[in-house]
């Protein structure tokens, strides 16, 4: 039997709308699109503008604040080092953060902190939302950035960008947020968040992998300095040749998801509903870690009961594609530092599973999902009793 596939956090599977958009560009035109020079590299940069339109108009955007990259890491990167070394000595030297963000932005503000500039690193508070009090008292001191996750990867809280954005802005700082796992998820618009810089990943959203996009503000304009040299294509910023079929694609899953993000969150919450009744009738004392409403339809984060560890509990379920955490941190031996920052001691954080449901997610799997991930929770458990 196929794996029922719950890890939707770590990658979305590829809409075959998507695939379909994006196959021409693979077979038929191939051509670079910086080649004006004849029809095909014409036809190409037309179809690269029109998904930067397409992505633009998910987050309320001008088509010129798009700058294709790699994917969020990339993105992130480009938004955090690229406002700091413009910047460079003049003005502010502090970065604020939060200790639960994504790795490829807690260490790009390390990083940072060897070049000289001043990272803060805020704690969250145990439902894993951001105290605003906090937030305010850090923004006390002149800062220069502050970047925070729109929807977690691991616990799928939302924090509330708009209060976090109207205090950023009203300490004079730039704002940025990573929204790659908001993105399709939840309704984003620059304008009303106030962001200056805002990351996507084309993968996260039933695109392909390989591709996303960097929203930087052009009023008033947002500076960021380039992190490497090349031909100068995407505005001077991300210089390297287009994949064209890649941005199509993102471009293409971006449409589907400003045309169905609300419909495919009202299922998916409700499938998700299903699981986790399901899981808390069979196993007393399953814990739900983060805020149990602000957070992205399709999230559970699950601590089991009786130090139960979670690769124990995997190993009882092969039918059911699950993760411990973060797809960039899972080979790592320690437990997740996210769940660590939200009080879950070692012990717990071993014993926690993330569930993450989809757009293809369908409810009798939702369903088989609870009642095998209960299962196996249960002979895992007699496992443990036995070998005491």
């Amino acid at each position: 039997m196929r794996p029922i596939y719950l890890d939707h956090h770590a990658t979305t599977p590829l809409d075959p709308r998507v695939r379909a958009a994006m196959r021409p560009w693979w077979e038929e035109n191939f051509a670079n699109p910086a080649s004006i020079e004849h029809s095909l590299g014409r036809a190409a940069a037309e179809a690269v503008e029109q998904a930067r339109a397409q992505v633009a108009a998910l987050i309320g955007a001008d088509p010129r604040e798009i700058i294709f990259t790699s994917g969020a890491t990339e993105a992130n990167n480009l938004a955090i080092k690229g406002a700091a070394r413009f910047a460079g000595t003049a003005g502010p030297r502090r970065i604020i953060t939060l200790a639960t963000e994504h790795k490829c932005v807690l260490e790009s503000v390390r990083d940072l902190a060897r070049e000289g500039f001043e990272p803060l690193i805020l704690p969250v508070q145990p439902d894993g939302l951001l105290d605003l009090d906090r937030l305010r008292e850090a923004l006390a001191v002149p800062t220069l950035l502050v970047s925070v996750m729109a929807a977690h990867n691991e616990i799928g809280v939302i924090q509330d960008l708009a209060a976090i954005g109207a205090l950023v802005k009203e300490a004079g700082a730039a704002f940025h947020v990573d929204a790659a796992q908001a993105a399709g998820r939840m309704e984003l618009d620059v304008e009303a968040i106030q962001a200056d810089l805002l990351s996507l990943s084309a993968h996260k959203m039933y695109g392909p992998k390989g591709v996303g996009a960097l929203y930087v503000r052009r009023r008033p304009r947002m500076r960021l300095a380039p992190l490497f040299s090349g031909g100068g294509q995407e505005r001077g910023l991300r210089s390297g040749t287009l994949p064209a079929p890649l941005i199509i694609g993102m471009g293409e899953a971006a449409r589907l998801a400003a045309a169905e993000g609300a419909l495919d969150s009202a299922r998916i919450a409700a499938q998700r509903d299903l699981l986790l009744g399901i899981l808390q009738a069979r196993i007393p004392g399953l814990r739900l870690n983060g805020h149990p409403s602000r957070r992205v339809a399709g999230n559970l984060n699950l601590t089991f009961p009786g130090g139960i560890p979670a690769q124990a509990i995997m190993a009882e379920a092969p039918g059911l594609c699950l993760s411990t955490g973060s797809a960039c941190s899972s080979a790592e031996i320690e437990p997740s530092y996210v769940l660590r920052a939200i009080g879950l001691d070692e012990r717990a954080a071993r014993a926690t599973l993330r569930l993450g449901l989809g757009r293809f997610t369908a409810p009798a799997e939702a369903e088989q999902a609870g009642h095998l991930l209960a299962d196996a929770w249960e002979r895992a458990a007699a496992a443990a009793r036995a070998a005491e």
